[in-house]
């Protein structure tokens, strides 16, 4: 501190001296002013139970033989007692199973004594309660016994609390009757004394004090769970009985009672808070005249530089620990935790360490608002350092937190979680007896937190090692997909991605190979009967040819002219397939009668053939909306294809059938060609059994098949095991 910038701490103590003195002041001062101890609200309240307890046991006490005599039983009461443990059947079941283990045992060890008076004593029970059940009478005899019981109890405590009532002198007489009750000496000087006389200054002797006693006596006194009720006590209390006459409390009576360390801690307190009033005035005036605030106290600190560099956020936290600090102590002060009781030798220490403590707390208030009212005087100083501030940063890193919803939340959770972990910790530190709750906190919530947290970091870090592979080539390791969290949908989506790369490599390397074969597959197939009839048309121009030979030629270019017609012909047709040019022309077709009709077509080709058609067919009309002369394409390519493809003198089946709402036909034969396990590639274009293309055909059968099939919303399989081929095409029908 520079010159005389110490003073700012004397200015503090002073100023929490006059805080502290305040409330004890306003709380305190009506009570020691000028007041004795007699004055107080300690004594006046043993006084007034004194009162209580000279009324009810010495001059107006409730007379047992009478009051007993007065208790009532109602039919509440007896209803209670009858159906406290149950009904009937449950009270024998719970009697007779609490014997009956003592019975079995007096039983195996042969004392038949001991078993007789067991069965004896349960079964006088059980009739008991039985009575209980049968008879009011009975129930009220018990209930009324306990509640008797329970009125002694009331009177022999009533009776303690005089014996343990502190010695006070009394002569009072009954108005009424002129009886005179006298304890000790009344003419000794007196510390306090209490004259009764007159009508409204007489002594009420009551026997219970009010109402709201009842309600009392009805809960604290009880036998047995016999309780005396409110009634009870309105029937036995007495008349109110007036006296007149002295009540004294000597001098040497309090010394000698249990209130001598009160009196002496009343004084005590008395002449400690006169100090400290005393002290405050002064304080109060050096504040006015000799010590007032100056601001270079606070601007030319050497702290200033280094306050000022702290951010906005732990500023404002400072000075509202300081704001919570002061105000913490003025309700202490003024609930009187400093200065009121003062029953052990260190209070004096534990009160100047809160003097200090407060003072400190004054200084760093005073301190935090001269110093923010200077420095946000300057012109855009307050807008920078609240955009600096922790809060605003994190209120940014927050929002962007919750940018997948989800992982937000789930974070946000477990950053919860650890810091209430952190906080129980600290609780439980500072209360521990508070680790019953703790433990089981730690053990079913905190734990399972940190397990979740630890297995998720894992997981985010193998996806990441995953993901540097992906991004460096390695495409086939899949990542693993655990549960539902965010982690795993994006593990999901990585899987995804790298599936769609590998597909993408897959398809382009596929497309690159069907152009390939398309291209080889097309030129060979047009170029193949292209080739045939260019040769026997030159062979036509030699004017050697007999007339066999032309015709001979002539016939074979017109075969190949057919063959190449149809390939074209094919192609095309797949081609608007393709592009969705084809259009369908429905109505209500037999599919029945149309495969009857399609074989009726091949009839020559399957007589010629060494293979053996057995074919199923529904003996009902099986009705399918579809363009007829379509579907007929469909059943003949399927029925040529088998013609073709199929091993000599094998079987073919061929099956119609209605399952379900669909209509299935079904083709099987065995290949005379070894066929792919890649059914898919037989759907391709141009695509044969017969890889060397010996065999006539376009390669567009089955192309051309599952184009129609899915135009009428249908489905084309088919199955490859070994040699057999089966093709199942369904279709839906009315």
């Amino acid at each position: 501190m520079k010159n005389k910038n110490y003073m700012v701490f004397v200015w503090a103590a002073l100023v929490a001296l006059i805080i502290m003195s305040i409330p004890t002041a306003i709380r305190l001062g009506p009570e020691m002013i000028g007041k004795k101890f007699i004055d107080s609200h300690e004594f006046q309240g043993e006084m007034e139970g004194f009162y209580y307890t000279l009324s009810t046991t010495v001059l107006n006490p409730i007379q047992f033989d009478e009051a007993k005599g007065k208790i009532i039983v109602t039919d509440e009461e007896i209803e209670e007692h009858r159906m406290r443990y149950g009904n009937l059947s449950d009270q024998v079941m719970n009697i007779q199973e609490q014997y009956e283990g003592r019975i079995t045992e007096a039983e195996e060890s042969g004392n038949e004594q001991l078993k007789e008076t067991l069965i004896k004593e349960r079964d006088t029970k059980i009739a008991d309660i039985e009575l209980n059940f049968e008879s009011d009478e009975h129930v009220e005899k018990k209930v009324l016994a306990g509640k008797v019981s329970a009125l002694k109890q009331f009177l022999a405590e009533n009776q303690q609390s005089a014996r343990s009532a502190f010695p006070i002198a009394y002569h009072l007489t009954d108005v009424k009757t002129g009886e005179v009750f006298t304890q000790g000496d009344v003419d000794v000087p007196a510390i306090y004394k209490k004259t009764f006389g007159e009508v409204d200054d007489y002594f009420k002797a009551n026997t219970v004090i009010s109402e709201s006693e009842y309600n009392h006596y009805s809960v604290s006194y009880y036998d047995d769970g016999y309780e005396l009720t409110a009634a009870d006590f309105a029937n036995i209390q007495q008349p109110v009985r007036q006296f007149e006459g002295v009540i004294v409390v000597s001098e040497k009576a309090l010394q000698g009672s249990y209130l001598k360390d009160h009196l002496a801690s009343f004084n005590k307190k008395k002449y400690r808070n006169y100090t400290l009033w005393i002290l405050s005035i002064g304080a109060l005036y050096l504040l006015l005249t000799k010590i007032k605030f100056k601001k270079k106290w606070v601007t030319e600190n050497r702290f200033v530089r280094s306050y000022n560099g702290l951010k906005i956020d732990v500023k404002v936290f400072i000075f509202m620990f300081s704001l919570l600090l002061t105000f913490e102590f003025i309700h202490r002060d003024a609930t009187g935790a400093f200065f009121y009781n003062d029953y052990y030798s260190g209070a004096w220490m534990d009160q100047l360490f809160w003097l200090i403590a407060l003072a400190m707390s004054i200084l760093f208030l005073a301190f935090q608002l001269v110093n923010s009212i200077e420095r946000w005087k300057q012109a855009g100083v307050f807008e920078r350092d609240f955009a600096e501030s922790y809060v605003v940063s994190f209120l940014k890193s927050f929002q962007t937190m919750f940018l997948n919803r989800t992982l937000g939340v789930q974070m946000f959770i477990l950053l919860i979680g650890f810091f209430l972990a952190g906080f129980g910790f600290a609780i439980v530190a500072i209360q521990p007896f508070l680790i019953l709750a703790y433990l089981p906190a730690v053990f079913f919530l905190g734990l399972p937190v940190l397990y979740i947290f630890v297995k998720r970091s894992a997981y985010l870090n193998r996806i990441f090692s995953s993901t540097e592979k992906m991004a460096n080539g390695t495409l086939h390791e899949e990542i693993k997909v655990k549960g539902k969290s965010p982690l795993a949908n994006h593990a999901r989506h990585l899987n995804q991605l790298r599936e769609g790369v590998q597909i993408s490599i897959s398809e382009q390397a596929k497309s690159e190979r069907l152009k390939t074969e398309l291209i080889t597959n097309v030129s060979h197939d047009l170029r193949t009967p292209l080739t045939s009839i260019i040769t026997y048309t030159d062979l036509l121009k030699s004017t050697n040819l007999t007339e066999e030979d032309r015709l001979k030629y002539v016939d074979i270019i017109d075969k190949k002219s057919a063959r190449l017609k149809t390939l074209i012909e094919d192609l095309f047709e797949v081609s608007k397939m393709a592009s969705g040019n084809l259009e369908l022309h429905k109505q209500k077709v037999d599919l029945t009668q149309l495969l009857q009709q399609a074989l009726a077509e091949n009839e020559e080709e399957i007589s010629n053939s060494s293979l053996d058609f057995r074919v199923q067919l529904p003996e009902s009309a099986l009705v399918a909306d579809v363009d007829g002369q379509r579907w007929w394409r469909v059943l003949d390519n399927l029925i040529v294809n088998a013609l073709k493809y199929s091993m000599s003198g094998t079987r073919v089946y061929l099956y119609l059938d209605r399952v379900g709402d669909r209509a299935q036909f079904v083709v099987k034969n065995i290949s005379k060609y070894e066929l792919s396990e890649n059914s898919d590639e037989l759907f391709e274009r141009f695509k044969r059994a017969d890889t060397s293309r010996h065999t006539d055909g376009s390669g567009l059968g089955l192309a051309i098949a599952q184009s129609i099939v899915e135009m009428h919303e249908g489905d084309m399989q088919i199955d490859i095991d070994g040699d057999l081929f089966k093709v199942t095409v369904e279709i839906p029908v009315e």
